[in-house]
């Protein structure tokens, strides 16, 4: 379990360092901050999210899913501004950071065959 826990966190810091090393709108300091970064994103991610999601439920419906982009963007930009070293320049920037992502994650967890 610890395997995979670390596992899962070095695809997520991989995927932020490729992410920011693709778009102008993302930018990440160092090792440090990536890490960091990886880190804050899948706590946001777990506590957050969830929440957001229920109570944005009737936005997501009329839009048929398509407003969890804008929900996924903002939690990127709460993690910026949570990790001094990472940076996301702009809301539409987020989204289409977290986009490019998550693409990533889902490629670096089938490359390295990381389980779910």
């Amino acid at each position: 379990m610890m395997k995979n826990f670390i596992a899962r966190w070095i695809v997520s810091a991989l995927s932020i360092f490729l992410t920011a090393k693709m778009l102008a709108s993302v930018d990440v300091s160092g090792i440090g901050a990536t890490l960091v970064a990886a880190v804050i994103l899948g706590i946001v991610n777990l506590f957050l999210k969830p929440v957001v999601l229920l109570l944005t439920l009737p936005i997501n419906l009329l839009t048929l899913g398509l407003f969890t982009l804008a929900i996924n963007g903002f939690m990127l930009y709460i993690t910026a501004a949570l990790v001094p070293g990472f940076e996301v320049r702009g809301f539409f920037g987020s989204i289409i950071g977290a986009v490019i992502l998550s693409i990533f994650n889902m490629i670096l967890t089938k490359i390295f065959d990381i389980e779910e």
